[in-house]
């Protein structure tokens, strides 16, 4: 049974949320990132230098696959052989690559849809928030612009890209109900190889992101092919080594890795530089709610959908070179390749603190050109999800005539570390700051109108409150596995419930 408190607006609180201010001043020691923009994310963006790595990479690099450098070269040899009958397909079938399936369908997939997302890595869900409303969400968060034209955006002379993380259009939305269906429904498609492993893909958890308003013939937010989820932590013993998310890959059976597999991701550390292209909380998905009707090339998302293939490719590139260059007519051919005998630091877009950037001249064989493809036209309340590991970017110049607008929401399951940054989270949304892994200062704190408790509370169902950390978990109800039990369990003595 849930403890409520009345407030003054009829709904309802839980009675821990009372002393949430209080707690979470005491609870939570958070090193604040330094203020910045999306800019800060992409070193394409930032404008800095992309320098050499440490040399200790190169003994990261020669660690990981010590022992399987035959099994290795030979792995690479025949993902590039694969890459290329893979690539011709995503060329020819461009946008009708991604899978589609309407909101009213979730409950009765498709055998198709299913074998698409899975194997593409990217879904379209139609009609997830009725048009009327999703459109009210961007009048909305332009009034709340217009009320704060100290807002801080990129670029800040024709601002794109909103820090905005609590204004109320973004807490209705995550906490529709519609939406939080939306999510279950693709986290179904993860698996757990230790079913009693804490983690539940039926509690989806809220991660608070930012606001896309992108006007015609914008060329400033021009976000090439990149990954997000971390950057070297990919590789690092102490990041994603921490679970073997890839070991098979390192191992030279990129054929056997699962991307779907859970249980070895709730280990990972993908933020060791505490950096302002880092995620600290595990999201299966990231996503985004559309508030527009917005097609290829004015202004909207590209993906690729190669996804174990680009996987294994974007992670085993660092070790290989070629022995002819660009400008030689073998360049792509697998016999052109070699293992490194001795590793270099390269990464190849990777950098610490910052998301891992691609492109042609580092990753030929993706051919990215013609694999990174647009998503089909989308309108007001569609929601577009894709994988952790995919590679995405955005159109490079808008060129359509009204605008394409969007509300970043990720899918996020319910973990124990997932359930400690909904700690730190909750504290950013009390004091109006801007979330735990984004660029600090102090945000939303002296905007009119930013949601409060009691907005909250107005707007969200109680599921919707859990998924924010400000409602107990029902670790009691009937159908949970054991895995599921206990992460309930720790989510609430974690957030003080």
């Amino acid at each position: 049974m849930l403890s409520l408190i009345r407030t003054p607006n009829r709904r309802v609180l839980p009675l821990a949320c009372t002393a949430l201010i209080v707690r979470s001043a005491i609870s939570t020691a958070v090193t604040a990132k330094p203020e910045g923009d999306i800019s800060s994310v992409f070193v394409s963006l930032s404008g800095h230098d992309t320098k050499p790595l440490p040399q200790r990479f190169a003994y990261v690099k020669k660690r990981l696959i010590q022992g399987h450098e035959d099994q290795l070269r030979a792995s690479w040899e025949r993902l590039l052989v694969d890459l290329q009958e893979e690539v011709k397909v995503i060329a020819e079938l461009g946008p009708k690559v991604v899978p589609q399936i309407d909101y009213r369908n979730i409950k009765d997939c498709s055998a198709e849809f299913e074998k698409e997302f899975k194997k593409r890595g990217v879904g379209l869900i139609r009609g997830v928030v009725p048009e009327a409303e999703a459109l009210r969400l961007k009048e909305d968060i332009r009034q709340y612009v217009r009320s704060n034209p100290h807002t801080k955006a990129f670029p800040s002379n024709d601002p794109q890209v909103y820090e905005l993380y609590w204004s109320p259009s973004q807490i209705r939305a995550r906490s529709h109900p519609n939406l939080l269906a939306a999510q279950k429904f693709l986290m179904s498609f993860w698996h757990a190889a230790d079913p009693s492993a804490p983690l539940s893909t039926a509690h989806p958890t809220t991660y608070a992101d930012r606001v896309r308003i992108r006007n015609p013939g914008d060329s400033g937010f021009a976000l090439g092919p990149h990954v997000d989820g971390g950057g070297v932590e990919r590789w690092e013993e102490g990041g994603y080594g921490l679970g073997q998310v890839y070991e098979r890959i390192w191992e030279g059976k990129w054929e056997d890795y699962d991307p779907w597999e859970a249980c070895c991701r709730l280990l990972v550390k993908s933020d060791l530089y505490n950096g302002a292209g880092a995620c600290s909380m595990f999201r299966m998905f990231q996503g985004w709610l559309s508030m527009s009707t917005t097609g290829p090339n004015e202004g909207t998302l590209l993906v690729n959908p190669l996804l174990s293939r680009a996987t294994a490719y974007y992670l085993l590139r660092p070790f290989f070179s070629e022995k002819h260059g660009p400008d030689s007519a073998r360049f792509l051919s697998v016999d052109n390749w070699q293992l490194d005998v001795e590793p270099t630091t390269a990464l190849h877009g990777a950098t610490p603190s910052h998301c891992q950037e691609l492109n042609t001249a580092l990753h030929p064989h993706l051919d990215l050109d013609r694999t990174m493809v647009h998503i089909p036209t989308v309108r007001p309340g569609d929601y577009v999800a894709w994988h952790c590991d995919t590679i995405h970017a955005v159109d490079k110049v808008h060129k359509g005539k009204s605008d394409a607008s969007v509300l970043y929401i990720p899918t996020c399951p319910l973990t124990e570390s997932n359930a400690q940054y909904l700690v730190r989270q909750r504290e950013a949304f009390l004091h109006g700051n801007p979330g735990p892994d984004f660029p600090g200062g102090k945000g939303e704190s002296e905007h009119i109108g930013r949601s409060t408790t009691g907005h909250l509370a107005e707007v969200a169902q109680t599921e919707g409150m859990r998924a924010m950390g400000m409602a107990k978990w029902d670790n009691h109800k009937a159908g949970n596995s054991l895995g599921q039990k206990e992460v309930l369990r720790k989510a609430n003595d974690i957030l003080g419930f």
